[in-house]
């Protein structure tokens, strides 16, 4: 006899068939946890998602394996998935659990996030993120003459910049001294950034979109803006208190969003704000191709999480419908205390 019968057994016997119900959902929880490897992909899935090819790459493992490995995790609401075209991605079920069990499952969380994953296993991780950053900036190399172009299949600038400039100039700052744009793509947000902030700071990883914005401030007369190459965790970020850090479109585009809600947020002053423009989550997969999309958006949740993780909380929040399907989340982000 199972211990999931004996817990059902017991329960029948004293006539309560939610206790019943109850125990066997503990069982079968304890059940999925009871395996090293379904331990794990929990751990692995603590910050991101993957597809069933990309974790079979982490374990080693082959797929029919991994499936059933997966199904357990399901079936017991430890996992959710997403498709995403073609692809199945799996992550965390934060909220899968009926209330009598989210203790025991948070529990569970709260103890694999405290253990690190196998080195081999952190190093296949660190690899995946490099491909998956090194074929998003592949992309922009390869289509730097076409991005304004590209951006507008999904959603023109147009479409949302005049909301995200009043979000901006209705923001509760502190101070407007300096401000720091994550990703300025080809410019057009430092014409709005530059009269309202005495320093600005463009900040991208792709030298061709970069050359791009550096001439199309040039050529609207800007003088306060500075040109950085690299990503978050560049040097000169350590030292910078800015006021304001401005990130449109761009989180879709990275391997890892909570990171970089995370360094920006240690570059944040007193009493400054974040402010994110991205996709809320779709199921159009073509845009991983034709757009260098790594993620088909967000759930507000998603970025609510990633921003309370950095030390950050909401402070306001816009929705803006497309006339193509698709939705924009503007979202500030700022400390507590602000």
């Amino acid at each position: 006899m199972t211990s999931t019968t004996t817990a059902a057994a017991v329960a029948e016997a004293a006539g309560d068939p939610e206790g019943k119900q109850h125990l066997s959902a503990v069982a079968g929880l304890c059940k999925a946890t009871a395996d090293p490897l379904r331990l794990q992909v929990l751990r692995a899935l603590r910050n991101d998602s993957f597809g069933v090819s990309e974790l079979c790459y982490l374990f080693d493992i082959r797929q029919p394996a991994l499936s059933h490995h997966l199904k357990v995790l399901a079936n017991a609401g430890l996992v959710a998935t997403r498709r995403e075209g073609n692809s199945i991605f799996y992550r965390r079920s934060e909220l899968g659990q009926r209330p009598s069990l989210e203790t025991l499952q948070d529990s569970l969380f709260e103890t694999l996030d405290r253990m690190p994953l196998p080195a081999e296993v952190e190093g296949r991780l660190t690899a995946l993120f490099r491909k998956r950053e090194e074929n998003s900036r592949n992309f922009f190399r390869d289509n730097a003459g076409k991005f304004r172009e590209q951006q507008d299949l999904i959603a023109s600038y147009s479409q949302y910049a005049q909301t995200v400039a009043q979000v901006l100039r209705d923001a509760p700052l502190q101070r407007r001294e300096t401000a720091l744009e994550v990703g300025p793509g080809d410019g057009a947000f430092l014409l709005e950034l530059a009269p309202h902030f005495r320093r600005v700071i463009a900040l991208d990883n792709a030298d061709v979109m970069l050359e791009q914005a550096r001439q199309r401030a040039a050529d609207a007369g800007l003088d306060n803006v500075e040109f950085i190459h690299g990503d978050t965790t560049h040097p000169a970020l350590a030292a910078l208190r800015a006021d304001c850090v401005v990130i449109n479109m761009v989180l879709h585009h990275t391997p890892r969003p909570d990171a970089i809600l995370r360094d920006v947020a240690a570059s944040l002053a007193p009493g400054g704000a974040v402010l994110v423009t991205d996709l809320c989550r779709h199921d159009q997969g073509w845009a991983r191709e034709n757009c260098g999309d790594l993620w088909l958006g967000f759930d507000p949740d998603d970025l609510a999480g990633w921003a309370a993780a950095a030390g950050l909380v909401d402070m306001a929040s816009l929705y803006l419908a497309q006339r193509n399907g698709f939705q924009i989340q503007v979202r500030l982000f700022g400390h507590p205390d602000s």
